[in-house]
């Protein structure tokens, strides 16, 4: 109803409250409340003139209309009207379509635009602003003078259309019917919606409000606003409802049953601090606020968590206890519905935008490398909707949950599907390196607990509260994020981080939050999806990170779907797995399914299932095989997938090499034929020529009848691969399986016996009780794939019966077939000509072909350019590193792509006319990554030729390039496997051709030298400066220096710097090797000088002293160190690692005393020539004649010399019995520890003989220097002929035990003459001391054993009973502490007792023999095993011990290898031979040791293979056979007796 109004008085002065009332209600068109409170604060005309938009904020007006009232009162006192600028709809806007209009057309960062809606900043209010007043409501002053710019342009433009955009929405649903002014909240709520069909379920889920209802949806009390006007807002009249929580509308429910007064009472101790609200709502924003204002209000202001009892204590303080009552009743009524109902969800495209997220807009989940996923608390009932984690390649997961590991906890949850290992942040500090190696990153999931872990019940692991957590773990959080975006650890844009909220957010004080925030520090906001339980979750969420980390989240986030439907969405995705599970072969042609946590388990096997690619994609797709065929003839690797789609069609079937059958064959005899538990057969082939490939097709045509595995990676620690192959050989069965294992590419050449005896102990551990019946299956064979220069030569060195070879070059047959088969891909590829790889195979590997490609494709090639440059890197790579690579992200970057989103097809477009030679590989290491090579080895290798040969372009010109590049070595660079591929390529040193001994160098650096001498040190230089912290590259040119440029001094300072890199056996020898080689040039040099120069002995003495130095401390380190360094030394290499230095620094030490020995041999007065002078060089030698006693002329050379050798005579002294005492160790070496039989201790075992050969000609007097004595001194005969024996025996090595114990495998007149010395010497009683008696003595009789063992009847045996009484007076002499072995030796050859018999003192010297041998050989003996030479046999006496030379004789037609690796594996003793010679003796296991017994007598003994026993310690019979080694007796071939 109309009504007239008065008109206002001109001056606004003069006006009343009431007039300034009307003003703002007729004039200024606000809201009836705004306008109320200037009547309630008394605001007359005379005050309004003086009102600032800052007065007007502060009767708590909105931003909004104060801005519009200013706008309007300034106009007023200029006496201007208010003049349209903008076109008439932008005044009639609502302030929702102005946040639309923002949002959608202007694309304004949200926060702003929540900012002004909140305001109430409609359109007739924004066409009032001005830059300032945006800039008061925070908003920056870009945004601000854009709004106001694309104002003015709208008078130019059609008006925009302006789409509603709710808050949330999931599901499709009809429009929601409007809601009419004045109709209550309540009313509005309870208002109906028809759902969709797939909506079936009663949501009940809270629901957020809209500014735009509350606004319109006032129910003010008739009594309270019954006579004022009320104004309705421009636009619409009606509006869509939108979520708005269920506690506001009970809230409001229960306040409009409040009269005026109550509801003003109840504002009032809304403004005061009570006890449950610790922060009160200030006035201005209370004011005119009616129930639904109030309760909306209130639910922002406190939380829906605290509210509701805020509510209840304010209705309580104004008396109204019945309407508290009554709301608690209907609160916890709606709960239970809502547990019971679930979710109130609503919109359309959620899954289709969280399947994007994952997937990059794919089917897949494979377009990310790795998952990381943060997340808090969860509730046992949501746990069941998580298993899609199981289906992400996670890597790790960082829980802000303590109880994750409990019962009902996410973290258990997951561990019964995946293996997790659960870890800390403060593990993730240290190298990046050795925490991937530590934590087993990649391989399995990293579970890391952030804030506490209630599973450990100890203080320490109890979650902390905020102010805590930021002092005692935030910091380790912080480092972890910092590892994990890394770029070296996971590659930007391969890693999506996933934060799943399952608990509310609700304050900045939340570890989770700042865990956020550390991540955007390192990456892009855009690498971050968040998924929340609920809406109200997401909301605070993203508001906290709007108002914190100025960016819009809603883009990256899912919140309106419920958790069962992010479990069913993401399960679907690809790649799928098989539907019936993956299968394994299992007994009885039975089939097992393998567990996806098992396989977690087995990080070290790539596992070849029975139904492997069976159901994991379209078969029909012909695009899939098509690709598979490309890519793999081209050059990529050889996939399960190639064989699989060969079987499918039988016409087309894979091509065979002509060794197929055999090498099959060969792997089926040894499971049918072989004693042994795990057997290693050797597959020998060229580089490129298919041997990676033909056994892999072996393996896939056997994957019926053996479980099947690929060793991903053959530094994988050894004890570890056998636990993983034998958890394979019994999974999900009784019986176990055979395994056929896969080693490919092995760096240790033919033997990796580490891992055949790892597995044959670990076998026998989990099988020793097995019955006979599977003792076939219990077998594994590792297929052991070696790429060699020489295959044809190796194989002919190895057992036929368990070693194949193939090369690069094919039969007639095989020719026939690749001719075959590339018809077959012409009918199905364009131009498979092109296919490089195949080609080069079909062409019989032919080279004017691959040169002609390289030529072809070389033409006008530009090294300036950065394309041309990469293909030379990669070119030298592939060269000279087989299976190298440089990782796309590296390529982008030297290529300098900047595109954001690259592909990998833009790497080869970029790479173009050279990208017909490369492919991209995915490369298992460092998590997978993509590399890209070139096609094949023999391209490379003939490309770097047609550089050299066409441009000039040396090998060594583009190794600089390389080492000059800075990216290359800049730090924060993904390089993954490129720099360990520079460096090998410059220190690989590859095996000779025959035998075990390697090049002095790397193939690279013998090409360098042969092209540019000069340019070597320089390389070699350089690259010591981009690999500081490698002690190889020093080394290697410090060998380079000493060998190839004689230039000592600079050799010496660069093997320090390797040295200081690190301390190891091997930086120390190369500093030995460095003076022994400058000794050996000096002793070259000085031989060909006429004139003598005193100061050059000087320096050669202190030249040997620093040698002697440098090869014990290398000894040294080797004796004690128990694990090889983790970054090899170059003695130590990649190409051809030692197993260890053995005894290397011994056999230094004795160079170069001989070296020194040849020195003064030389000097004028110790000449060798002349024996008078040669017998002084003895005496003085042997401390028998000081240097001032020796004669010699007197000039001023001879007193120099003499000075020297007094300046340096204690060293010099030393040497002879030093000399001395190393022969003793290395004798005791060569003959007690167990050998590799490498060639490595054959040329030690010559050098050693050698010098020996060189000691008895210095220090060993000839027949006629004795026979000349005898003439001289005929009163001294007696004395000569006892010192003439024991010279004898020096010089024949027989002067020590070990001496003598080597004599069972030489000619019998050689120890006949060596007892009948000892017998001399004993029947003459003449000795120095007691020592030398007791030692004497003992050789003695162990001389007789051996000379019985070689000639019986000879007249020099004593008998076994005077030996035995000789040997029990020597025992009482010694006692059981004697610090050597050897007469406890003696006493199990002669005491040990006869079957029946009972030698109660056996087993005491057993226990002395144990306690004496690591005395003498403590590091000689460790990590080695020793050996036996002498057995017991069947017969009595000194016929019952059997060497092992007579032993052999039973083997003397099989070849020597053979042999030995009969002793290696214990199968000697299954011949024949061997049961008629030896005495099997009985004994008992007890708590996993091994007793022989005789009566109730039991003697400890040894098992010579540590795999003989079962673990489990059960007390067993047992049988065996027993040696006699020098650390006491072992047991051979143990056989349970049950």
């Amino acid at each position: 109803m109309s009504q007239s109004t008065p008109e206002l008085p001109p001056l606004i002065e003069k006006w009343t409250t009431a007039a300034v009332h009307q003003w703002l209600l007729s004039q200024v068109k606000v809201h009836q409340s705004w306008a109320d409170i200037f009547t309630e604060e008394e605001v007359s005309g005379e005050y309004l003139v003086l009102f600032e938009k800052k007065d007007m904020l502060d009767l708590g007006i909105k931003h909004g209309p104060a801005v519009k009232i200013t706008s309007f009162l300034q106009r007023l006192k200029e006496g201007s009207h208010h003049k349209a600028q903008f076109p008439g709809y932008v005044e009639k806007w609502t302030k929702e379509q102005v946040n639309q209009w923002l949002l959608q057309h202007l694309k304004m960062y949200g926060k702003y635009t929540e900012q002004l809606l909140d305001e109430d900043v409609s359109g007739d209010c924004l066409v009032c602003f001005s830059k300032q007043d945006f800039l008061d409501l925070d908003i920056k002053s870009g945004p601000a003078v854009k709004i106001l710019a694309e104002l003015r342009q709208l008078n130019k433009k059609p008006e925009p259309t302006l789409t509603p955009t709710p808050h949330t929405s999931t599901g499709r649903r009809e429009a929601p019917k409007p809601v009419q002014v004045g109709q209550s909240l309540a009313q509005a709520k309870d208002t109906k919606q028809p759902e969709s069909s797939d909506k079936t379920q009663s949501k009940t889920e809270e629901m957020e409000g809209n500014e735009s209802a509350k606004a319109q949806l006032s129910n003010r009390k008739a009594s309270e606003r019954e006579d004022s006007p009320q104004p309705e807002p421009h636009g619409s009249v009606t509006t869509t409802l939108l979520e708005i929580p269920m506690i506001t509308v009970e809230i409001q429910k229960t306040l409009d049953n409040l009269v005026k007064d109550d509801l003003k009472r109840f504002h009032f101790y809304l403004q005061e601090q009570t006890q449950s609200m610790q922060r009160p709502i200030p006035r201005g924003k209370l004011e005119g606020k009616d129930t639904m204002d109030t309760a909306k209000l209130m639910t922002d202001h406190y939380g829906k968590d605290s509210v509701l009892q805020a509510t209840i204590d304010i209705l309580k303080e104004i008396n109204q206890c019945q309407l508290a009552s009554q709301l608690e009743k209907n609160m916890g009524q709606l709960k239970q519905q809502g547990l019971s109902k679930g979710a109130l969800k609503k919109e359309t495209n959620q899954g289709d935008k969280l399947k994007d997220l994952l997937t990059c807009g794919g089917n897949s989940l494979e377009n990310y490398d790795r998952f990381i996923v943060v997340v808090n608390r969860s509730r046992p009932e949501q746990v069941q909707y998580l298993q899609f984690l199981s289906k992400l390649k996670l890597f790790s997961v960082l829980d802000f949950d303590p109880d994750s590991a409990v019962p009902g906890g996410l973290c258990l949850s997951y561990r019964e599907l995946r293996m997790a290992n659960l870890h800390t942040p403060s593990q993730y500090q240290g190298q990046t390196d050795s925490v991937i190696k530590n934590l087993n990153l990649y391989k399995q999931t990293s579970w890391v607990f952030c804030n506490g872990r209630h599973d450990l019940d100890n203080d320490s692991n109890k979650n902390l509260d905020y102010r805590n957590w930021l002092r005692k773990s935030c910091r380790d959080v912080e480092q972890l994020v910092s590892f994990i975006c890394n770029p070296e650890v996971l590659v930007h844009g391969r890693r999506l981080i996933l934060f799943l909220l399952l608990s509310p957010v609700d304050t900045e004080k939340d570890p989770i939050f700042d865990t956020y925030k550390s991540f955007i520090k390192h990456i892009e906001e855009g690498s971050i999806i968040t998924i929340c339980e609920s809406q109200r979750t997401y909301l605070k969420w993203r508001e906290l990170i709007q108002e914190k980390c100025d960016f819009d989240i809603e883009h990256l986030s899912i919140y309106e779907l419920s958790l069962s439907e992010v479990n069913g969405t993401i399960m679907a995705l690809g790649p799928f797995n098989h539907s019936s599970g993956r299968l394994l072969p299992s007994s009885g042609s039975s089939a097992v399914v393998l567990k996806q946590k098992d396989e977690d388990f087995m990080t070290a096997l790539d596992i070849l299932c029975l139904n492997q690619c069976e159901n994991t994609c379209d078969e029909n797709n012909g695009d899939l095989k098509k690709e598979v065929e490309k890519e793999f003839y081209r050059g990529g690797k050889v996939k399960w997938w190639n064989f699989y789609f060969c079987d499918k069609d039988k016409e087309k079937p894979f091509v065979k090499r002509d060794k197929y059958e055999n090498v099959k064959k060969m792997i089926k005899s040894q499971l049918r034929d072989s004693k042994n538990m795990c057997v290693l057969l050797n597959l020998f082939h060229d580089p490129g020529c298919g041997g990676t490939t033909l056994a892999k097709h072996v393996m896939w045509d056997l994957r019926q009848e053996f479980r099947c595995a690929v060793l991903k990676d053959n530094t994988h620690p050894k004890p570890e691969v056998a636990i993983q192959v034998i958890k394979l050989m019994k999974l999900e069965s009784e019986k176990p399986s055979p395994v056929l294992l896969l080693v490919d590419d092995s760096k240790e050449t033919e033997n990796p016996h580490d891992l055949v005896y790892c597995i044959s102990k670990a076998a026998e551990e989990n099988f020793s009780n097995i019955h006979m019946d599977d003792t076939q299956n219990c077998k594994v064979i590792i297929l052991n794939c070696v790429r060699s220069h020489s295959p044809k030569t190796q194989y002919k060195q190895h057992n036929p019966t368990q070693s194949q070879y193939i090369t690069a070059q094919l039969t007639q047959e095989e020719k026939t077939e690749f001719e075959k088969k590339l018809n077959e891909l012409k009918v199905t590829h364009e131009k498979p000509e092109n296919f490089y790889s195949f080609m080069i195979m079909k062409s019989n590997f032919d080279k004017k072909y691959i040169f002609d490609l390289a030529r072809n494709t070389l033409d006008k090639f530009d090294f300036s350019t950065k394309k041309a440059k990469l293909f030379a890197f990669l070119a030298l790579l592939n060269t000279y590193v087989s299976k190298s690579e440089i990782s796309l992200t590296l390529c982008k970057d030297f290529l300098e792509i900047k595109m954001i989103h690259w592909q990998e097809d833009s790497i080869l477009e970029e790479m173009t006319p050279y990208s017909n030679f490369l492919i991209i590989d995915t490369v298992e290491e460092c998590g997978g990554y993509k590399g890209i090579r070139i096609l094949h080895q023999s391209i490379a290798s003939a490309c770097l030729e047609e550089l050299e040969r066409s441009y000039y372009l040396k090998v060594s010109d583009i190794t600089m390039e390389i080492l000059h590049c800075d990216l290359f070595f800049s730090v924060g660079v993904v390089k993954h496997g490129f720099m360990p591929s520079i460096k090998q390529m410059l220190i690989q040193r590859q095996r000779k051709k025959v035998g075990d001994e390697r090049e002095t160098f790397s193939p690279l650096i013998y090409k360098i030298q042969k092209q540019e001498r000069q340019t070597v040190q320089e390389i070699f230089v350089k690259a010591s400066s981009r690999f500081v912290k490698s002690a190889s590259i020093p080394q290697a040119l410090a060998r380079y220096l000493y060998i190839n440029e004689s230039d000592y001094s600079e050799a010496l300072k660069w093997a320090k710097k390797a040295k200081n890199i690190k301390e190891n056996p091997y930086t120390f020898d190369t500093i030995g090797q460095v003076n022994k080689y400058n000794l050996k040039s000096n002793i070259h040099r000085e031989k060909q000088e006429t004139s003598l120069n005193p100061e050059d002995l000087n320096t050669n003495i202190r030249i040997a002293d620093n040698a002697i130095r440098a090869f014990k401390r290398a000894q040294e380190l080797a004796n004690t160190e128990d694990e090889p360094d983790e970054e090899a030394a170059d003695d130590e290499s990649e190409d051809y690692p030692r197993k260890s230095y053995t005894v290397y620094g011994y056999v230094g030490v004795l160079e170069i005393a001989f070296l020194i020995f040849e020195i003064l041999s030389r000097l004028p007065f110790f000449e060798e020539s002349d024996p008078m002078k040669k017998k002084y060089l003895q005496s003085f030698l042997q401390k028998a004649m000081p240097i001032t006693n020796v004669y010699k002329e007197d000039n001023e050379i001879n007193n120099r010399y003499v000075e020297i050798i007094r300046e340096h005579e204690q060293f010099l002294l030393n040497l002879k019995t030093e000399v001395k005492e190393t022969f003793e160790l290395l004798d005791c070496y060569f003959t007690y520890i167990k050998g590799n039989n490498s060639e490595f201790d054959s040329k030690n075992y010559c050098t050693i003989c050698s010098h020996f050969k060189k000691y008895v000609t210095l220090f060993c007097r000839t027949p006629e220097d004795i026979k000349k004595e005898r003439q001289n001194n005929p009163n001294l005969n007696l004395k000569i002929d006892i010192e003439e024996r024991r010279l004898f025996l020096e010089e024949k090595q027989a002067d020590t035990f070990t001496g003598i114990l080597q004599h069972l495998d030489k000619p019998a007149e050689e120890i006949e003459r060596i007892t009948e010395c000892y017998a001399f010497v004993q029947q003459q009683q003449q000795f120095i001391n007691k020592k030398q008696k007791t030692k004497e003595t003992i050789n003695y009789i162990l001389s007789n054993i051996v000379l019985y063992l070689l000639k019986p009847k000879s007249k020099h045996v004593k008998s076994c009973s005077f030996l035995s009484d000789l040997l029990l007076k020597t025992l009482q002499d010694v006692g059981l502490r004697y610090p050597f072995p050897d007469p406890y030796y003696l006493a199990l050859l002669l005491l040990w007792p006869s079957p029946g018999q009972e030698n109660t003192e056996i087993g005491t010297y057993v226990r002395a023999i144990r306690n004496s041998s690591p005395k003498r050989f403590i590091l000689l003996f460790r990590n080695r095993s020793t050996v036996a030479h002498l057995y017991l046999g069947k017969e009595e006496g000194l016929r019952r011990l059997v060497s092992k030379p007579q032993l052999d004789e039973n083997f003397k037609h099989m070849r020597r290898d053979d042999l030995a690796q009969l002793w290696r594996n214990g199968n000697i003793f299954k011949d024949k031979a061997i049961i008629n010679r030896l005495l099997r003796v009985s004994g008992t296991i007890e708590q996993g040791k091994v007793f022989a017994s005789y009566g109730k007598l039991k003697i400890p003994v040894r098992p010579a293979l540590l795999a003989a026993i079962g673990s489990g310690f059960s007390t067993e019979k047992v049988s065996f056979y027993l040696g006699f080694a020098i650390d006491g007796p072992l047991a051979y071939d143990i056989q349970y007796e049950n």
